[in-house]
């Protein structure tokens, strides 16, 4: 078994090659320490992201179902959305399930965190979970969003997301972390 870590690479430069208004697409030239070689990647930089998990008194999870572009089809997943610029991700994601579905909780807890996909892309999904959640207000969608705020069992997600119905990876992934939190099996 080889336990030597394969070498880092060094940037030699960074210019954006895109600006696509959510997102910048830069062209990176990097150096492999180990053999000197160069080459040139795109990487996608964008600000960090945030998944609510909002758990109800009755156990259940405040869900949202909405149209994805990317996939052209419907996509049941955690409420969330960008961070601002300095945003605290807390403030984020209590804004974000207040803004999506209406919902506010309370005891804010960071869960956990991952790349969105390190291969291409710089940025980071926080998992933010809140307890004893409950309707405070109207929604207040973005101009392009229209969502379905979808109440499940928690009990129910992993056959959820077995089925495929919840297939979103990022979510996926924040369904795991809350179920590590709240040790189910």
């Amino acid at each position: 078994m080889n336990l030597k870590l394969p070498s880092k690479w060094r940037v030699l430069s960074d210019h954006m090659h895109a600006d696509c208004r959510i997102f910048e697409v830069h062209k990176r030239k990097m150096l492999r320490e180990s053999d000197q070689k160069e080459g040139e990647f795109y990487v996608i930089e964008t600000n960090d992201w945030v998944n609510v998990l909002p758990v109800t008194s009755n156990q259940e999870i405040i869900l949202v179902r909405q149209f994805r572009y990317g996939t052209e089809g419907y996509s049941l997943e955690p409420p969330g959305g960008v961070i601002e610029k300095g945003e605290d991700p807390i403030l984020a994601g209590q804004r974000e399930l207040l803004e999506e579905t209406g919902y506010s909780g309370k005891n804010p807890k960071i869960i956990g965190n991952v790349f969105a996909n390190s291969a291409i892309m710089a940025n980071r999904c926080h998992f933010l979970m809140l307890t004893d959640v409950e309707k405070s207000a109207d929604v207040s969608f973005d101009p392009h969003e229209e969502l379905e705020t979808v109440k499940v069992p928690i009990g129910s997600l992993r056959d959820l997301v077995k089925s495929g119905e919840i297939s979103h990876s990022i979510g996926v992934n924040a369904i795991f972390h809350l179920m590590m939190e709240l040790e189910i099996g």
